[in-house]
This record gives C-alpha cells, sequence and structure tokens, in this order.
C-alpha cells in the first residue's frame, strides 16, 4: 500500500521554533496538509520509510512568509513622490470610487500569485469587493486573511460597507480547508460614524473575528485624536472598546508613545510593521523595538503596490532592520533574527494562526518554502560553525527571486521558481487590458471633482 505522505528535504531548515533550530541536512515528513515530524534527513527517512522523498539541492527550507498588512491593486509606479494627503485625495480615494469587482479581483489573482513567487504564503488583504480575492486565494493556493476596506460614513460611501463585510464573513470564513479566514475591517477609524464603530466592534465579537484597521500612520493623525476624543490614539481606541476584540491588529502604529505602547501590550492588540511603505510616504520610523521588548506581536507588511510597488517580503525583513538601525543609532538594532521571527512565527502570533503556521514543528500545516543556496547573494553561505550566517544572507542578501518552491497545506504551489496553480501571463494580460479603462474612468471623475475626495471631514458634527 503506498503512502500518501511526503518527506521533504534540503541542505539546511531553518525551523523558527523557540530556539530558532537550524539543521543541517534537515527534513521535514508530513501527511494530509500537516506536519509530522521534523530532524536530520537520516532520521525522518527511518521514521517514515513508506513516503516519497523530494529532495531540493542548494536549498534553505524554512516557514512560508506572513505578509501581515497588504492591498491588492494594480496602481503601482502611477501616484509617486507626493505626500500622503495628496496621494490619498488625489489617486487612491477616486481609484475605490472608480473600482468594480471584476477589476478588484483580477488585482487580487496579480498580488497573491506575485506573492506566492515570492515565498508568501499568507496575506493579510485589505481590499474591496472580496469575493473575488477569496476566489484568487482559493485558485492560486495562498493562505488568506480577508479584511474589507470598509468605510461606514456617509463621506466614505465608496468603500465597502459592514453588511458586505458581514456577508464576506458568513460565506468564505474558514473555507478553501481553512486557508481562508475573514475578519472586520475600516480602513480607518475616521472612515466610520459612532454607530459604525460599535457595529465593526460587535461583530468581531459574535463571530469571534480579529479586527484590522489603519492607525497612526501619519503624525497629524494624533492632533485629530486629541480634538475629536481628547487623548491619544491609542487610548481612544481603548475606550471605545476596541481592544475587547478577540484580536485588534493595527497597521503603521508609526506615532505610539511610551504610554500608548504600553497601553497595548496590556491588551490583545497586535502591530503590522510596514517598514518600506512608511519610508515612501515619509510617514516616520515606528518604534517597534519598544513593542517587541514589552510583548507585543509585530508582523511585517508590504502595505501595497502603490506605496510600496512590490509584494518582497524578503525585502521588507532588510528594510526592517536597516530603518530600526536607523532610528536607534545603534548598528546591533533590530537583528536578523528578530526580523525573520517578524516574517514567520511573530507574524502568526499578530494574526492569531501562530498555533498553525509561521514555524516548522509537529502538528502544524506544511506552509514551507525553499530558498535557493547556489545564487551569488547567498555566497559564501555557512550554515554552522563559527562564521554562521545563514540569518544574515536571508535577510540582507536574498529576494523574493530566489525562491524555488512555495508549498501550502503541503501543497506545492511554486515550483522551480515558476507558478503552478495558475498562468501568470493570463494574470498579467488581464490587468493590462483593465488598467487604461480604470484610469480613464478615474481621469474623468478627477476632472469634475478638481479638489480629489475630502478626507476626514466632521459634517455630522458641524450637523448636530
Amino acid at each position: 500500500m503506498t503512502s500518501s505522505g511526503m518527506i521533504l528535504a534540503g541542505d539546511y531548515l531553518l525551523t523558527m521554533d523557540d530556539k530558532n533550530s537550524v539543521i543541517t541536512k534537515g527534513a521535514v515528513a508530513m501527511e494530509d496538509g500537516r506536519i509530522l515530524a521534523v530532524g536530520p534527513l537520516d532520521e525522518i527517512s527511518v521514521a517514515y520509510p513508506a513516503f516519497a522523498l523530494k529532495r531540493l539541492d542548494n536549498t534553505v527550507l524554512m516557514p512560508g512568509l506572513i505578509n501581515a498588512h497588504a492591498h491588492s491593486g494594480f496602481l503601482r509606479g502611477t501616484a509617486e513622490h507626493m505626500a500622503v494627503w495628496d496621494w490619498l485625495t488625489m489617486h487612491i480615494n477616486p481609484m475605490h470610487r472608480m473600482l468594480e469587482p471584476h477589476e478588484a479581483e483580477a488585482a487580487s489573482f496579480l498580488c497573491y500569485a506575485e506573492s506566492a513567487l515570492a515565498g508568501t504564503t499568507t496575506v493579510v488583504d485589505m481590499w474591496r469587493y472580496m469575493d473575488g480575492s477569496a476566489r484568487a486565494a482559493e485558485a492560486i493556493g495562498t493562505r488568506l486573511v480577508a479584511v474589507p476596506y470598509v468605510g461606514e460614513h456617509v463621506d466614505y460611501d465608496y468603500f465597502d460597507t459592514l453588511d458586505m463585510n458581514e456577508a464576506m464573513i458568513e460565506k468564505w470564513h474558514r473555507k478553501a480547508n481553512g486557508r481562508i479566514n475573514v475578519w472586520v475591517g475600516l480602513e480607518h477609524l475616521f472612515y466610520a460614524d459612532e454607530d459604525g464603530q460599535q457595529r465593526a466592534i460587535e461583530m468581531a465579537n459574535r463571530y469571534n473575528t480579529g479586527f484590522h484597521t489603519h492607525c497612526s500612520e501619519a503624525e497629524i493623525e494624533v492632533a485629530e485624536f486629541i480634538e475629536r476624543y481628547g487623548k491619544r490614539p491609542m487610548f481612544a481606541l481603548k475606550d471605545l472598546g476596541f481592544f475587547e476584540t478577540p484580536r485588534t491588529m493595527l497597521a503603521h502604529a508609526v506615532w505610539l508613545d511610551q504610554s500608548e505602547v504600553e497601553l497595548i501590550a496590556q491588551h490583545r492588540v497586535s502591530i503590522a510593521h510596514n517598514p518600506v511603505s512608511n519610508m515612501k510616504l515619509a510617514s516616520g520610523i515606528a518604534p517597534i523595538a519598544d513593542m517587541l521588548a514589552l510583548g507585543v506581536p509585530v508582523g511585517l507588511g508590504t502595505d501595497g503596490e502603490k506605496e510600496n510597488n512590490n509584494f518582497d517580503m524578503f525585502e521588507e525583513m532588510k528594510t526592517a532592520s536597516l530603518l530600526g538601525k536607523l532610528r536607534h543609532r545603534d548598528a546591533a538594532a533590530m537583528d536578523s533574527w528578530q526580523c525573520l521571527r517578524m516574517a514567520t512565527i511573530l507574524g502568526a502570533k499578530a494574526i492569531g494562526l501562530d498555533h498553525e503556521i509561521g514555524s516548522l514543528e509537529a502538528g502544524k500545516r506544511a506552509d514551507i518554502i525553499a530558498v535557493r543556496t547556489d545564487t551569488p547573494r547567498m555566497t559564501p553561505l555557512f550554515g554552522e560553525g563559527p562564521y554562521f550566517n545563514l540569518q544574515h544572507n536571508l535577510v540582507h542578501a536574498v529576494r523574493g527571486g530566489d525562491v524555488a518552491m512555495t508549498m501550502v497545506d503541503g501543497q506545492i504551489i511554486v515550483e522551480d521558481g515558476e507558478l503552478e496553480t495558475a498562468d501568470i501571463h493570463t494574470i498579467i494580460k488581464d490587468i493590462h487590458k483593465l488598467a487604461p479603462g480604470h484610469f480613464a474612468r478615474r481621469a474623468e471623475w478627477l476632472a469634475e471633482n478638481q479638489g480629489g475626495t475630502m478626507q476626514w471631514t466632521k459634517k455630522e458634527e458641524t450637523a448636530a
């Protein structure tokens, strides 16, 4: 009788367990999408003699990367070198006004394909019309935390609604063999009125899901929170009840002071750190080391294609390390192991899935990637001994294009650097076909509305 199990072997196995264990000539035994054992190949082969062996020479096997905050889209390279306010009012929000469901789905196919090719197995995507996003994730085979872009406010009626968010939860949550999860989302606290804010909290609690939003990305937000609520953002979120949800994950958190860091450390709050985006939009440098020191789960995110320009989580790890060193003017800050953990096991903890993914350990899902070692970027490579540099090469040298294989739930979706589950050329062709029409509609709307969209209006207060 032939076993359905598989042994995957590489030159090195990076487990990302509590000890950051590295196994030379390591292997993973798996069956039905779940890891049974990890260890040296000779031991695993003896323990599972009936399992098929797949040996990947010249590779490091490691957990799939987790992108804790992203946005699907196809504005790449078209909204550059401008302050965040102009960027939002003249480019991003008008795009949302004009976006159509089939365009949103095509964008998700593009972004999830790019992510898989670069070794990302889980994406937290805040996007629109996410039925299409779920179909894209299901087809490509990636793991998805879908967070609808919700605007529950009369002045942001061109975003998704909480009704749409609830319908997504009921239709897609825990579907595709558990690979798709749906959370409650708000684009920003200010994009919802008081009733909308409280309904978002109630939904997250009722469906036992996470809640995700942007907060404290720009310095101007702090003053606006103080004007509206008489307190800094984290204290306002706590008093409104957001920290009583099963999990609240905040994107950016650049402008937190020490009292806010101490506050979130006492609650079920995690952070999605987006270093490339924060640099590109000149938002600032988040106090990540302070959060980590107090045990706040911090994952890494690329943010969207428009404020990053790619979905390469290896690049994000390097930037997180460099930006942390710059903030503290300390070359030892944000070391390579810490950045690897934020992209794997700590990112899994930030999204509440560390019991299932984020490390290569018995009992977890088989989300595994293979990174090539036979490249100039990985040379020289010392996987053991006094010159051990594996973690440094992975963070500071490797790029997403060095990923040879991506596996999710034990299924290979990228092999030899090629997407196996969808035709990447068709995906790219679809975007080239759709983008010109979308940009034309947006340009027409902007010509009629030369000031662009409104931001943080308080019409409801002046009308009261």
